[in-house]
């Protein structure tokens, strides 16, 4: 099964006993009509992508498009990102290293070289891993997938070249390009317009000198979750171990069982049609999900328990259960929100990195798994699920 990322934002709070959290669980894994979506959990996460000309050519220019994501735990996930956007006057794409784009366009009058793409609105995607070396330029080939900025800086960027025609030659004959896209895969993102910036500075290897772009611009993309889907993609559950009592995933929390209306759109972890359902869907799209049927019908659940008070600090079991069977997960990640996170002692077996949204305030916590031991979360059955344990010391003053 292929590897994918996705994401949710929980939309309950849900409370046991005086014990109130909020969950965000995104798993690598956003109403505005502006630029200005907005992520309280997030505020300065943003995706920038930075256009930097490299070298004048006799009808246009050679640029180095660099997307940076600096979304803390948002990842870009497979099947990758997209960009599009839409040339100022009639330029076209000669070449490109590292990405292509989709569709070459009508490029009929053209003679000799015909342009790479000729289309007024080109979408470019990532290249694969595997490429060979020489359609390859640092950070690209990837198959689009970006990583979160917290998570993994190192793969949270995205590179490729565009040599491209009929342009100006110029700073002052350039025109920008318009109406610039993000899919990531799907909807969520709002790009605003390129605005032109300091040229980008280059140190050569060995540091002794600096070169800087003919010319840079910028576009900010901002996420917003409201965008990208309308309902939940996971719930929260909540125990304790001084109540047997356990506090389920609301019902309906991602959807309802409807298989009258909807038949397929979920299956009995006992079925014996679950092999076949299972592989009924791969000639569809790898992506279509089939979830177990359950109460709350969400691909994933989080379930926070409350296991040990101790006389100075208090314990908690965290388990992430996949009930998705066309899915699995790779760099899941973790967002908690909690007010006695700023005393959190020891995650046992998930890393741990305070988020700090907001000066002074450090009740958002990121867990996500430990490299080659648990960051993959398999697809829904016995192995579908990852945990681990937190140990917080008490503070009488915040939370009792």
């Amino acid at each position: 099964m292929e590897s994918l990322s996705s994401e949710c934002m929980n939309r309950s709070i849900t409370k046991l006993s005086s014990f109130t959290i909020f969950l965000a669980f995104f798993l690598s894994c956003s109403l505005f009509s502006s630029i200005e979506a907005y992520d309280a959990l997030d505020p300065n996460g943003n995706i920038t992508i930075k256009w930097d000309v490299i070298n004048w050519t006799p009808d246009g220019y050679v640029a180095v498009v660099t997307m940076y994501n600096f979304q803390q735990y948002r990842h870009i996930q497979a099947p990758g990102w997209t960009l599009g956007w839409t040339w100022a006057k009639k330029e076209v794409i000669w070449s490109m290293v590292g990405a292509q784009t989709t569709e070459q366009g009508d490029c009929s009058k053209f003679k000799g070289n015909i342009p790479h793409c000729c289309k007024k609105d080109p979408t470019v995607v990532d290249l694969l891993p595997g490429t060979p070396y020489n359609q390859q330029i640092a950070n690209c080939c990837r198959g689009g997938v970006l990583n979160s900025w917290a998570q993994d800086p190192a793969t949270a960027v995205s590179s490729f070249q565009v040599s491209v025609g009929q342009a100006g030659t110029t700073n002052k004959t350039v025109k920008l390009p318009r109406n610039f896209t993000l899919k990531a895969p799907g909807p969520g993102y709002t790009c605003g317009p390129a605005k032109i910036v300091k040229p980008t500075k280059f140190q050569t290897a060995d540091k002794r000198r600096t070169t800087q772009a003919l010319m840079t611009w910028n576009v900010t993309c901002t996420y917003s979750q409201f965008l990208s889907q309308k309902t939940p993609t996971c719930c929260v559950s909540l125990s304790s171990f001084y109540n047997e009592t356990i506090v389920p995933c609301p019902t309906c929390s991602c959807g309802c069982q409807n298989n009258i209306t909807q038949p397929g759109s979920c299956v009995e972890a006992d079925s014996p049609y679950l092999a076949s359902a299972i592989s009924a869907g791969s000639s569809k799209t790898s992506t279509t999900p089939l979830v177990q049927c359950t109460n709350h019908m969400c691909p994933v659940r989080i379930h926070w328990h409350v296991k040990v008070n101790y006389k100075d600090y208090w314990r908690v079991k965290v388990t992430i259960t996949n009930f998705n069977y066309r899915m699995n997960y790779t760099q899941w990640n973790l967002v908690v929100q909690h007010p006695n996170f700023d005393n959190l002692t020891q995650s046992f077996s998930f890393n741990y990195k305070g988020l700090t949204p907001y000066d002074g305030l450090n009740d958002t916590g990121m867990l996500w798994g430990v490299k080659f031991y648990n960051d993959f979360l398999n697809q829904a059955g016995p192995f579908g699920n990852v945990q681990s344990e937190l140990l917080f010391q008490k503070d009488r003053s915040k939370f009792t």
